[in-house]
């Protein structure tokens, strides 16, 4: 049956490219191999209101509420203008189209099905769901319905509760959903802030865009992509206050592992097929994001042949090792840019061995010789530690700075509302004051359109650099010559590489830092500071690096050396 409903429609599915299409009962084609609900729709003749023409094109008319000119929402609508204030940001700031056009609005249409608020005849404890037919127009992405992000449903008022009314419902919250939202949300694996940016995540590491995840969280937190405050970007119909608050209200910017934990958490729970091949010519390959961290690290560029070395010696440049799964067994999300410098750590260690007297004894030898541009790393550590302080202040001082507060406040109920209002009136009254006393204008934010940086260091001869360059520095220093050259450090050192149950354990970096070279414990500072992680993290990094490193050691593949004890 599905065969002569689909026969005119031969296009690849835009998720895992299978020409392979069925019709729901309500018209909708979605793919047999990985469910994906696009927006072509059977086309039938009957014009009864048990079949759908037409895809949902618009939200409807709203219906006004209570409330003098609101609406009636859903908690879900908000997430969805949250979801398309972050992807405009993202191509505002050079992301290709696609993310956001196919990929996200994609991720967002399959995660509203898989948790039954849209997309579906019976949503599952939420207000029932209507579509407006007034429309048959088939625009061929989400660009082309712009004017809202927004969700492609209008709700018709449900009990909450079985004692509660539209008038009670109202005063707890703006939108219609708020209370049952917040009771099911760990249940039901529903929409939280975090998730929106994990979400993000996902959609740019499908379209193999050269942003790591640090990188997204850094935007975050300069804010180039909105995450703090947005109720305050609501349209004026929806209102928001009361429980909505619990939803929507920001207090602190989510971690790396939680974002993190958050993406691969998403990718199972809808079911997305294997995502694109980490190819050779794909930024987030560990050879190319080396040289990244090699420069804004200010190592020498020779550094990467080392490092290159070390990839494959672990097999970590293969495809089947960087792509992520989420239909495996174990779905595996790979820590791209952690991962990159915990390379070059290795890559250190088996140079320069740093257990605080080797890499010193052969920074001393430089010296002796007084041979220019041979890299020296006691020079390196006093060129790049007054430059990291200065950025740990810089970003201290950012912190204290950022302004938490909302200029439009969040009424957590109607009955506070006036004391409410009234304290941000008090506050603005004494910031304006404040102002005036010490004649300064308060900062503004920085705009999506801004250009910014990849990098926080800047190596170089120039007036604001932040120190000479040691890029094409020699790496002379580590090798000798006896008969075939070959490296100076003849031992590796490593922690205990024996792997911890995760289940029954946890992380164990506090316990063994105070014994460790003080060197390593700086250089696992350096980086987590680069990458807004904590040392613990990049420590665990390079021990599943030495782990897959030394598991497939083999002297033969080097130079003689004798590496390790």
């Amino acid at each position: 049956m599905d065969e002569q409903l689909t026969s005119g429609y031969s296009e690849p599915c835009g998720q895992c490219a299978v020409v392979d299409w069925g019709v729901s009962d309500g018209g909708h084609f979605f793919c047999k191999n990985c469910h994906n609900v696009i927006e072509k729709t059977r086309e039938v003749d009957d014009n009864s209101a048990q079949h759908i023409r037409g895809k949902i094109s618009r939200i409807s008319k709203p219906k006004k509420s209570g409330t003098e000119g609101a609406r009636e929402w859903v908690v879900c609508e908000g997430f969805q203008f949250i979801l398309k204030h972050q992807a405009d940001a993202l191509v505002n700031l050079g992301v290709c189209t696609q993310f956001k056009t196919e990929v996200l609005w994609n991720f967002w249409k399959r995660y509203l099905q898989n948790t039954r608020q849209a997309y579906t005849k019976n949503p599952m404890d939420t207000p029932k769901i209507t579509v407006d037919l007034t429309s048959e127009s088939e625009p061929e992405s989400m660009a082309a319905s712009e004017k809202s992000f927004q969700s492609r449903v209008t709700s018709e008022a449900e009990a909450i509760s079985a004692s509660g009314s539209t008038t009670d419902r109202r005063v707890c919250s703006g939108s219609l959903d708020a209370l049952s939202y917040k009771r099911e949300s760990r249940s039901r694996k529903l929409m939280t802030m975090p998730r929106t940016l994990a979400l993000c995540y996902l959609a740019l590491l499908w379209v193999r865009e050269a942003i790591t995840l640090a990188d997204l969280l850094r935007m975050v937190s300069e804010r180039h992509v909105p995450y703090l405050n947005l109720h305050e970007d609501f349209p004026a119909e929806m209102r928001l206050f009361g429980r909505d608050t619990q939803i929507f209200r920001v207090e602190s910017l989510p971690s790396y592992s939680v974002v993190h934990r958050e993406a691969v958490y998403l990718a199972t729970f809808m079911n997305l097929p294997s995502f694109p091949a980490v190819s050779q010519d794909c930024l987030l390959q560990p050879t190319l994001l080396t040289v990244r961290y090699l420069l804004e690290s200010n190592l020498p560029d020779s550094l990467h042949v080392w490092a290159c070395k070390v990839i494959d010696q672990a097999a970590m440049g293969i495809d089947s090792f960087l792509t992520f799964n989420p239909v495996g067994q174990k779905p595996r999300l790979i820590c791209y840019d952690i991962l990159a410098v915990a390379v070059i750590i290795v890559t250190m260690k088996l140079l320069f061995k740093l257990d605080d007297q080797e890499e010193w004894r052969l920074s001393d030898a430089v010296l002796k010789k007084k041979k220019k541009k041979v890299f020296n790393l006691r020079k390196w550590f006093n060129t790049v530690q007054p430059a990291i302080e200065q950025a740990k202040q810089k970003r201290e001082r950012a912190e204290a700075r950022r302004q938490w507060k909302a200029g439009k406040p969040l009424i957590p109920s109607l009955k506070n509302k006036s004391v409410v209002l009234k304290k941000r009136r008090v506050v603005e009254h004494l910031q304006h004051r404040f102002q005036k006393l010490t004649d300064s204008a308060p900062k503004q934010s920085p705009s999506t359109t801004d250009t910014i940086s990849s990098f926080h260091f800047h190596w170089g001869k120039e007036e604001f650099s932040d120190g000479p360059s040691m890029h094409h520095h020699r790496l002379n220093c580590t090798f000798k010559k006896e008969g075939v050259k070959c490296l100076v450090n003849r031992k590796y050192w490593h922690a205990d590489l024996k792997p911890c149950p995760p289940k029954f354990c946890g992380d164990h970096y506090s316990e063994i830092e105070p014994s460790l070279p003080r060197m390593y414990v700086w250089l696992l500072d350096f980086f987590s500071f680069l990458l807004g992680v904590t040392q613990a993290q990049v420590h665990q990094e390079v021990l599943n690096v030495e782990r897959r490193f030394l598991k497939r050691y083999q002297p033969s593949d080097y130079l003689p050396m004798k590496m390790f004890p």
